[in-house]
C-alpha cells in the first residue's frame, strides 16, 4: 500500500469518518490516509483480514470517498441532458447507461492523462432521471468537484453529499449476509445500482467493489451507519477489514489504484482500460484527451500495464525500476506487495508492449540489486464478481 502519510499535510487536522469510534473500539491501528484517520489493520492482522475476505465476507469503511450527484439545474427529468453534460468530462458512454446500472470511468486532462477514476450510477426509477450519482477517490475529491463545476456550466449542477457514510461488504458470502437484511440485494446484477432498505433503514446499494470478489457498497445516512456496521459485524461470517488488506486484495485482483497505475501522465489505454470506453465514445470523442486516446487505439501505446511475479519471497515496491536482461531500464513498478492468496509476492508495472507477453523475463531493482522478475497474466487471483 502507498505510504499513507506521504500526501498528507501534517499541520492539518485529520478528518474522521462516522465510523471512526467503531474502529478505535475494535483495536484498529489508525493511520493518516487522504486526510483522514483510517484503520490500516485490526488486531488479527492484514493476512488474516485478506484471507477472511476471500473465504467469507469482509466489511470496509470507505466513507472517506467522495459522494455526489450531478443533476439538472432546471429540475427537468431528462437523462440525456445530464449524461451529455457529464460526457464532456469522461470517456464512458453515459448517454446509454441503462437505468439501475453503474459504469466505471475516468476524469482526463487535455493530454489524455488520468486525473482520477470514478463510478457513475443511474437510478432504476424513471422519476430519478435528470440525476446521476458519482463516487470519486478520497485524495482527489476536492479537485474532482472543482473540475466538474468548472466544466458542466449552465447545463447541470453538482450536489456534494456531506452526511452519508459508505460501507463495502466483499467476499463470497456477502450476498448471503445481505439477503438477511436487504430483500432485493441477492437479485441485483453485477454493477447494478438501486435504492433499497437494510432492516428498514433507507440505503443506496450497488453490487460492486474493489477486491475481485462479489460484494456490495452501501451508502447510508451517517446517523444510521453505526447501526448497519454493528449489525453486519454481529454476523460470524463478517469481519472488519482495514486499508492494508484492501490494498493486497485489489493488487491480487489486478485492479488499478489512482496515484499508482493511474496518474496525470497515464492514459486509460496504456492502463488496459479500453473496455471502460464504449465504442461510440472511441469513435466520436468529445471528451478531454480524446485525440491521444484515439491515436493510441489506432497506432498502439508506448507502454502498457502488466502483471509481474518476482523471483523469491521478497516483495518489490512501487517506484522500483524494471530492466531488460541487458540491464537497460525499460519500465517501472507501480504497485507491489505480498499476495496471501497467491502465496508469494506480486506486482504491477509498465513496460513497452514488446516486453509485455506473459513469461517475459525482466530484472527489477530490489535493495540495490537486480533480481529476476517475470511478466504474468492478471488477475493473480481469479475474479469472482457476480455473473448471474
Amino acid at each position: 500500500m502507498a505510504d499513507p502519510v506521504a500526501d498528507h499535510d501534517l499541520q492539518a487536522p485529520l478528518l474522521t469518518t462516522p465510523l471512526h469510534a467503531e474502529h478505535v473500539s475494535l483495536g484498529a491501528r489508525m493511520v493518516p490516509f487522504a486526510g483522514y484517520d483510517m484503520p490500516v489493520q485490526y488486531p488479527t492482522g492484514i493476512i488474516a483480514e485478506h484471507n477472511h475476505t476471500r473465504i467469507a465476507a469482509g466489511l470496509f469503511d470507505v466513507s472517506h470517498m467522495g459522494q455526489a450527484f450531478v443533476t439538472a439545474k432546471d429540475g427537468r427529468k431528462s437523462h440525456d441532458s445530464i449524461a451529455l453534460a457529464l460526457e464532456a468530462l469522461v470517456p464512458a458512454d453515459i448517454l446509454n447507461l441503462p437505468r439501475g446500472r453503474q459504469r466505471y470511468s475516468q476524469f482526463l486532462n487535455e493530454e489524455g492523462g488520468t486525473l482520477d477514476d470514478l463510478m457513475i450510477s443511474r437510478s432504476p426509477e424513471e422519476a430519478d432521471d435528470g440525476s446521476l450519482g458519482l463516487v470519486v477517490n478520497a485524495a482527489c475529491k476536492q479537485a474532482d468537484f472543482e473540475l466538474i463545476k468548472s466544466r458542466i456550466g449552465d447545463r447541470a449542477k453538482l450536489l456534494i453529499v456531506q452526511d452519508r457514510a459508505l460501507l463495502a461488504l466483499q467476499g463470497p458470502q456477502a450476498a448471503a449476509v445481505m439477503a438477511d437484511h436487504c430483500p432485493d440485494a441477492a437479485a441485483m446484477p453485477f454493477m447494478g445500482s438501486r435504492s433499497s432498505t437494510f432492516d428498514g433503514i433507507d440505503i443506496a446499494l450497488s453490487r460492486s467493489g474493489y477486491t475481485g470478489e462479489d460484494g456490495y457498497e452501501i451508502s447510508v445516512k451517517s446517523s444510521k451507519s453505526v447501526q448497519i456496521w454493528r449489525t453486519l459485524l454481529a454476523d460470524d461470517r463478517v469481519k472488519p477489514i482495514g486499508l492494508g488488506a484492501r490494498d493486497s486484495l485489489r493488487l491480487e485482483a489486478g485492479l488499478c489504484l489512482y496515484g499508482h497505475e493511474l496518474n496525470e501522465t497515464i492514459s486509460p489505454i496504456e492502463a488496459g482500460l479500453i473496455w471502460s470506453i464504449q465504442k461510440r465514445r472511441r469513435v466520436e470523442g468529445g471528451f478531454p484527451g480524446a485525440a491521444r486516446l484515439q491515436k493510441e487505439i489506432a497506432e498502439g501505446v508506448a507502454r502498457t500495464r502488466v502483471g509481474l511475479i518476482p523471483e523469491g519471497r521478497s516483495p518489490v515496491r512501487d517506484g522500483a525500476p524494471l530492466k531488460n536482461t541487458d540491464g537497460e531500464t525499460v519500465g517501472i513498478v507501480t504497485s507491489g506487495g505480498f499476495g496471501p492468496t497467491v502465496g508469494g509476492p506480486v506486482a504491477i508495472g509498465y513496460v513497452p508492449p514488446a516486453l509485455s507477453a506473459p513469461g517475459t523475463s525482466l530484472l527489477v531493482e530490489l535493495r540495490g540489486k537486480d533480481v529476476p522478475i517475470k511478466v504474468a497474466a492478471m488477475p493473480f487471483a481469479p475474479h469472482r464478481f457476480h455473473r448471474g
